[in-house]
């Protein structure tokens, strides 16, 4: 290992090689690569590397071909990272159906809860207690002092409001049940 000021030494040649080597190794990048994002962020990290080398005290020759070399490595890194992003996304495009994207879901929820409030009180309490406290009709027109085919009446008018507001979700208006029962 060297001493502390031979390390010192390095360092100032690295400093003195950046003017000369940063072109250098820039434009072997740029030349392989062809994006100019990529050579600056490679010629970046060629630069770290050296640093970093640099204080480990493994560079035994820095030169611009040693440092040239160093983008090489980096090059290849970065080819390598992204052949191994693109077999990911292959296999994400290939898989399709099989994601579960729970997004599409919660949209038919919120929205369902939307079109929900825009209904009439008494619709939206028979379609809340028979579809989202998921209760029989029995059950419901219990709770709505109604016979089961009177409530079977008023939750067919009740899915029917549903999905005309449903259909129009810009629509302001509310439903509510005529004298006759029909919305």
């Amino acid at each position: 290992m060297r001493e502390p000021a031979a390390q010192g030494d390095s360092g100032e040649a690295l400093l003195a090689l950046y003017d000369e080597a940063l072109p250098a190794v820039y434009g072997y990048l740029f030349a392989r690569c062809r994006r100019r994002q990529i050579a600056e962020d490679l010629t970046a990290e060629t630069f770290l590397a050296a640093v970093d080398a640099v204080r480990r005290d493994s560079v035994d020759d820095l030169t611009i071909g040693w440092m040239v070399g160093v983008g090489r490595h980096k090059l290849a890194d970065h080819w390598r990272r992204s052949a191994r992003e693109e077999a990911k996304v292959r296999a994400l495009q290939e898989s399709g159906d099989t994601l579960d994207d729970p997004w599409d879901v919660e949209l038919d929820r919120l929205m369902a809860e939307k079109t929900l409030a825009k209904l009439g009180s008494l619709h939206r309490l028979v379609l809340t207690l028979r579809y989202v406290d998921d209760l029989p009709v029995a059950a419901t027109a219990e709770i709505l002092g109604r016979s089961i085919h009177a409530t079977e009446a008023l939750l067919t008018r009740a899915k029917a409001s549903f999905r005309q507001a449903y259909a129009a979700p810009t629509s302001t208006t509310t439903s509510t049940p005529s004298k006759g029962g029909l919305p």
